[in-house]
């Protein structure tokens, strides 16, 4: 095993500290794959966890200084990880090189083709489209993506082809350690508080990420959104840097004609550019929503800019069918429809509700949402309110602090007032435990339940169906 880079010399023997973690598990996964003697630490037991465990990696729940094995080579950590952590101290008095998660996925995409997927909404689903549509045509990408496809640990792959497909996060900057043939950014807005103050930061990381591309490699970025636009032009003439475009403006390179949705799917027909070939495509995508056709837009883009043949890239897509978190049918229970979305920023939200009430039928949609984040309830609560009226009625749960501490005067009333404001049916429930029994009050049979939001909200799903599976309902 020899991933090459400069991490490389280290990730022989790595330790992961939160190895359960969606993007952590990735990495570790490819590295267990390619023949590291990969061990770990997590907080808990977890499907992802279990499959780790079949690759051969060593996964200890909970966190002790005795998890760190004598011949570790490296510990690797996210930005998650606080300081104190006593596997990362006792890594820094053992004098043990400390890798940054990053800095171990640019190792492994060294020596490839390498497609980077970044965007402030929209990387996993556009990853997972590009690794499932490349894996149909044979090409065996390898991939690292921060969501499972259709089974746990299926987030990565060591795949024997040329072309590597991760997905890119911005949050922490740590998007700026890769060096991709082929970038493609879907928007550009502002998230991340705690790390980002302004636009103009967004904008600089995002510049510099473009910055990285390889001399010859291509940017693929939308055309249609504000952010993208204003990011195209001030990269835009940059020596050795192909811009391609995408979206319904007429300029687009890949130029969207129609998206007509059809239940829970869509339709999608393009115009290619001349020097994309010229042809025009009409292709299915196999989940719902304007914003996840235009994911698959990005993907095809992509392909084209690697000279991956759009004619065969386009009904390859239609082989996509969903990553968990983002839209997943969880089941169906007493004639209702529970569905699971990773949504937590206001664009995402509105972007999910749209999608889900173009195939709802005549049913009502129901949300359960749980707030991610203080910095992010501080700065968007009011956002996030107005997105949700577009349900026909909320409940609204406490913030998941995840990383964070609690912010003095910021909790969930910032949303559910908002919310009311816009004449939105919603009501606050602190107790999780609770929403089963409030769910199955409300719902009725034609209707569509999601539960919403980055943190422990997906659990609910599977309770919120044996509650309205149970004779009581």
């Amino acid at each position: 095993m020899a991933p090459a880079g400069t991490a490389s010399d280290t990730l022989d023997r790595p330790h992961f500290i939160g190895i359960g973690g969606a993007g952590m598990s990735g990495v570790a996964k490819v590295l267990a794959m390619r023949g590291a003697r990969v061990s770990g630490s997590d907080t808990k037991d977890s499907p992802i966890v279990g499959a780790l465990r079949e690759l051969g990696a060593t996964v200890h729940i909970g966190h002790s200084a005795g998890n760190l094995a004598a011949d570790a080579t490296s510990v690797v950590v996210s930005s998650a990880i606080r300081d104190d952590n006593l596997e990362l101290v006792t890594a820094r008095e053992r004098g043990i090189p400390v890798v940054h998660r990053s800095d171990a996925l640019a190792a492994l995409m060294d020596g490839s083709r390498p497609i980077a997927v970044a965007g402030t909404h929209g990387k996993t689903t556009t990853t997972s489209m590009l690794a499932v549509s490349l894996r149909t045509l044979g090409l065996d990408p390898s991939y690292v993506i921060g969501g499972d496809l259709d089974a746990p640990g299926s987030s990565a792959a060591h795949g024997a082809g040329e072309i590597f497909v991760a997905e890119a996060d911005e949050s922490d900057r740590s998007f700026h350690k890769y060096a991709p043939e082929v970038a493609i950014i879907l928007n550009v807005e502002l998230d991340h508080h705690a790390n980002y103050a302004s636009m103009d930061e967004i904008y600089e990381s995002f510049d510099t990420f473009v910055g990285r591309v390889r001399p010859g490699g291509a940017l693929v970025i939308s055309a249609d959104h504000p952010g993208a636009r204003e990011l195209t032009a001030r990269v835009g003439g940059r020596d050795g840097l192909r811009v391609l475009t995408y979206g319904a403006d007429a300029s687009a390179d890949v130029r969207v004609l129609a998206i007509e949705p059809h239940g829970l799917t869509s339709e999608v027909t393009v115009r290619l550019a001349e020097s994309l070939g010229g042809a025009e495509l009409t292709f299915t995508v196999s989940v719902p929503g304007r914003h996840y056709a235009l994911n698959a837009v990005a993907a095809l883009t992509a392909g084209a800019a690697l000279d991956v043949p759009a004619a065969e890239l386009a009904p390859a897509l239609a082989s996509y069918t969903g990553v968990k978190r983002r839209l997943q049918l969880k089941g169906v229970a007493a004639g209702v429809q529970v569905i699971d979305s990773y949504a937590h920023h206001p664009t995402e939200i509105a972007a999910d509700l749209e999608a889900i009430r173009g195939g709802a039928g005549e049913g009502r949609v129901l949300v359960v949402f749980q707030p991610h984040l203080f910095s992010r309830t501080q700065e968007l609560g009011t956002e996030m309110g107005e997105a949700l009226a577009l349900a026909d009625a909320s409940v609204v749960l406490d913030i998941y602090p995840a990383r964070e501490d609690p912010v003095p005067g910021v909790t969930s009333a910032l949303i559910i007032d908002a919310a009311a404001r816009h004449g939105a049916d919603v009501t606050a429930e602190h107790d999780r435990r609770a929403v089963p029994e409030l769910i199955a009050g409300m719902a009725k049979p034609g209707d569509l339940v999601l539960t919403m939001g980055a943190g422990d909200v997906t659990d609910l799903g599977p309770e919120i169906l044996a509650r309205l599976q149970s004779p009581e309902n």
